[in-house]
């Protein structure tokens, strides 16, 4: 809506979603293009924002399996995270994902040092890795796959991507592949978590990061691609509801 001053209409739910998608780096790889490696750089963060998500996990595992002692293990990766705030801030680059991960290596940490138990420095990933795979469920069972959605917001495709069988398929298998990298995290890490093997756990939450949250948005979006590169007439199909 505009008033009479002429202001800028306020943005829509779409809009202000692909745009935050933008700023984050996730819109670098845009539905109907050819995935290219600097294109999901980008869509993770770049090389900076690479070395912001995996150092200071990296620096707890080094440094607990080295001295085994829990507040120095937890205490240095959130000084790492901070020195990359402070960084951003200085050379005036977007901090917010920087304090983002500053806020939740210091949240973990904290949780650890209360509880006295180093595992517990895991327990939001693991909460978190399970919360994603109920909510992409429950949008699977309601035939509202999260992918579908998430898609057609960066897209602009509206409903329509529901009524072309073609593109509902596609993204509803994108959805299932989501469900399988939680879950995947769940089924390796929970046992780690309840069996307190902190050391594994470090490594496995290392390697089930990024690495395959990387290789599985390019898997994605060749998916969706193979169904908005060409952008065919839809074939409507009144089964969706």
């Amino acid at each position: 809506m505009t008033d009479d001053s002429g202001s800028t209409p306020d943005p829509t739910f779409s809009q202000a979603f692909a745009a935050a998608a933008q700023k984050a780096g996730i819109a670098q790889v845009t539905p109907g293009e050819v995935p290219t490696p600097r294109a999901l750089l980008a869509a993770i963060g770049g090389v900076r924002g690479l070395v912001e998500s995996i150092l200071p996990g990296f620096a707890f595992l080094v440094l607990f399996t080295l001295t085994h002692e829990l507040v120095v293990s937890v205490l240095v990766p959130v000084g790492i995270a901070l020195l990359f705030v402070v960084a951003r801030a200085v050379t005036k680059t977007n901090a917010t994902t920087a304090l983002a991960g500053a806020l939740g290596v210091g949240l973990t940490a904290l949780l650890a040092i209360l509880t006295n138990r180093p595992e517990d420095n895991f327990l939001p990933g693991i909460i978190i890795n399970a919360v994603s795979v109920t909510v992409l469920l429950v949008s699977l069972a309601v035939r509202w796959p999260l992918i579908g959605v998430i898609v057609a917001l960066i897209a602009n495709d509206g409903g329509e991507w529901r009524t072309d069988r073609a593109k509902r398929k596609v993204l509803t298998v994108a959805t299932w592949l989501w469900v399988g990298l939680f879950g995947l995290r769940l089924a390796v890490q929970v046992p780690l978590y309840l069996t307190e093997r902190v050391d594994w756990l470090a490594g496995t939450k290392l390697l089930m990061g990024v690495p395959l949250y990387a290789g599985l948005l390019w898997v994605t979006w060749l998916l969706v691609r193979t169904v908005y590169s060409s952008n065919p007439a839809p074939a409507a199909d009144t089964g969706a509801r």
